[in-house]
Parts: structure tokens; sequence; C-alpha cells
């Protein structure tokens, strides 16, 4: 693969991937909008948990399917894996290790039996529109007319505004967390500072072990534990100020 053929692969995977969490967005946000004005009417912080918003959040989707149960085999594994490891934290490295090493065999049975051949459905060779060819051997300065520069133009910037929409979000939940400890809103800022002298005390009179295997075990509790509307944690965290309510 090609250095051109690897910047036009990650470019439609970005092009893909902001479309898919903008569509779901908007859906989001329509379905919000026409909830909150029902009676009784429903927040949009509801909508989002129920519409299960950041399913785009990939990387901590095996962990999601462990906490949810929906393979119990596996997640049973895990709490016992979990258990081991926070009572002998020596044998962390040693499990880690071993299980590369299982994996490694494991795979074994699936290994190619003749050399590794050209595949074009990992470049996304067989996606590629006409106009982003074109954009692509385009000369320089260019030779397109000024509404195909402009319709290029618009479609780069709804690429960057996801992706300054992203970068806002990650931005005010720094914010919200900035705001626990400066006295923005009073009080929740009392109420966070009650919780962490009962948690110095508590973690201080405690073994290290237990709070984090009943902060492991309380993830990983069963569906049938769980409720469908937001913690009360992830309540709290959502309804705290940030700088842009003071944007004029």
């Amino acid at each position: 693969m090609t250095k051109s053929d690897e910047v036009k692969f990650y470019k439609n995977l970005s092009v893909e991937f902001t479309t898919s969490v903008y569509l779901s967005h908007e859906a989001v946000n329509v379905v919000a909008a026409r909830l909150s004005r029902v009676e009784p009417s429903l927040r949009k912080e509801v909508v989002e948990y129920m519409c299960d918003t950041d399913s785009h959040l990939w990387i901590v989707r095996w962990l999601g399917e462990v906490s949810t149960w929906k393979h119990p085999i596996t997640t049973v594994l895990v709490h016992i894996l979990f258990l081991m490891l926070v009572c002998f934290p020596e044998l962390i490295l040693p499990t880690v290790f071993l299980y590369m090493f299982v994996i490694g065999m494991w795979n074994w049975r699936f290994r190619p039996r003749c050399p590794p051949h050209m595949n074009i459905r990992l470049s996304y060779a067989e996606r590629v529109t006409p106009d982003e060819l074109d954009e692509e051997f385009d000369t320089f300065p260019t030779s397109k007319s000024p509404d195909i520069l402009r319709w290029r133009y618009d479609r780069l910037r709804s690429v960057a505004g996801r992706i300054q929409s992203v970068v806002g979000d990650l931005a005010t939940q720094g914010e919200r967390i900035q705001a626990l400890v400066n006295w923005r809103d009073p009080r929740a800022t009392a109420m966070f500072m009650v919780f962490c002298f009962v948690a110095a005390i508590a973690l201080y009179v405690t073994p290290f072990q237990l709070p984090i295997l009943l902060t492991g075990f309380y993830l990983m509790r069963h569906p049938m534990l769980r409720s469908k509307v937001p913690p009360a944690p992830v309540n709290f965290f959502r309804r705290l100020p940030s700088l842009t309510d003071s944007m004029l």
C-alpha cells in the first residue's frame, strides 16, 4: 500500500465515522426535542442514555459487553480473573504474557496456508467515488471550476466541524471536572468536598483491594440489578456548569 492509498483509506474512514456519529446524534436530538414537549417531559440526558448515543466508542465495546452480561461465560471468567489479579497483583504481568501465548496457540489453527495476497478491501479501494479520485489526481494549481472547489471545501469544513464538536465535548467534560473544586456551583462543590473527605477516611481504614473489588463487581453487575435511568453520579456530573454557560 502506497502512502497515497493510506491517506485515502484514513480519509474515507474518518468521513464515514464522523458521518455516522453525526447522524446518530442528530437522531437523538430529534427524539429528545419531541419528548421534551410531551407531558410529562423527558430530559435530553435520559434520551441519550436510552438510545445508547455513545455506542460509537468501539474501544470500550468489549468491556461494555462484559459488564452487561452479553456473554455470561465470558463475564464469569472476567470476574474470576479480576478477583485473582486484585488479590495477587504480582500475577498481572505473568497473566498478560500467558494470555498472549494462549491467543497465539488458539490462532495457530487459522494460520494462512499460503503467502498473503493483495486485499483491496483493506484500503476501501472499491468504495472510492469518482470525485475523490478526481480530487486526488488534480493538478496544482487546480484546473477545476470554482463550484467544484466550493463543494470540496464545504465537505472538508463539515468534517472539521464534526472534529471540533468532539474536541468541544472533551473540553466540556474537563471544565465540569474543574467546576467541582472552583466553587462555580457552591452546592455541588460542597457535596464533592464532603464526599472526598469521607472517601479519604474510608480508603485509609480499609484494605486497598476491597474498594477495587467492590468497584469492579459493581460495574460488572447483572442487568437485573441495573436501572434504566442514568446513574446518580452521571446525572450529577452532567449538570455541572461549564464555560459554555458563560458565553454570550
